[in-house]
């Protein structure tokens, strides 16, 4: 068998840096899907359900041979994996996906600062050669710091919040508030690492056969 191509399903530079430090080398095809259309009350579901839509809907696109680049790569590959994810921030009892504006990211860190949330990220795999579709989910405690007004507004100007799901990134300049993290630091960024290599072997895969 030759070597498994792994489809990203994610704009994300944070998890395609992740993959590439662990010395694998994604085709990156961000899905379309509007996320709007999902709406659960459940987090774990929420994100396991729109991690397997989107990489549902790159896999539909593999098959009928829709998905550049390295269109040609793919469809004489005889192992195509497709990877999705889907993050969201539990705080109290409510969920919350990237901030709509700066004010909102404002209002969010107001209510966050000094609390602890969950960070909950939906994984998918589509296996294209065994046509099985694996699904699962990690769970992180985030401990944010007490910040000042003034720092909140420093770090929501920077523009960082507004690309994330918990309005923060641990590999960046959020990393400066948090007081610690319980449970997989990956995942916090958007992929969690340990869960990428047990879904692989649930699939028959090491992780050293998606090595370049």
């Amino acid at each position: 068998m030759s070597q498994p191509i792994l489809i990203l399903a994610s704009a994300s530079p944070a998890r395609r840096q992740l993959l590439r430090h662990a010395g694998i080398e994604p085709i990156v095809c961000p899905s379309d899907l509007d996320e709007s259309q999902v709406q659960l009350t459940s987090p774990v579901a929420l994100v396991q359900t729109l991690a397997q839509l989107k990489a549902e809907s790159i896999a539909a696109q593999v098959r009928q041979g829709d998905v550049p680049p390295r269109t040609t790569t793919v469809r004489n590959s005889e192992s195509v994996l497709i990877l999705a994810c889907d993050s969201v921030l539990l705080l109290g009892d409510r969920i919350y996906g990237k901030p709509e504006n700066p004010d909102a990211a404002i209002e969010r860190w107001k209510d966050m600062r000094g609390q602890v949330g969950e960070l909950y990220t939906g994984h998918a795999i589509v296996d294209l050669a065994q046509n099985i579709t694996i699904v699962n989910c990690e769970t992180t405690k985030v401990y944010f710091a007490d910040l000042s007004d003034r720092q909140i507004e420093a770090y929501v100007a920077t523009g960082e919040p507004l690309n994330c799901a918990g309005c923060f990134a641990i590999d960046g300049r959020g990393s400066l508030f948090v007081e610690k993290l319980e449970g997989c630091h990956t995942n916090v960024i958007g992929l969690s690492m340990p869960l990428f290599r047990r879904m692989l072997a649930e699939l028959g895969y090491e992780p050293t056969d998606l090595w370049s």
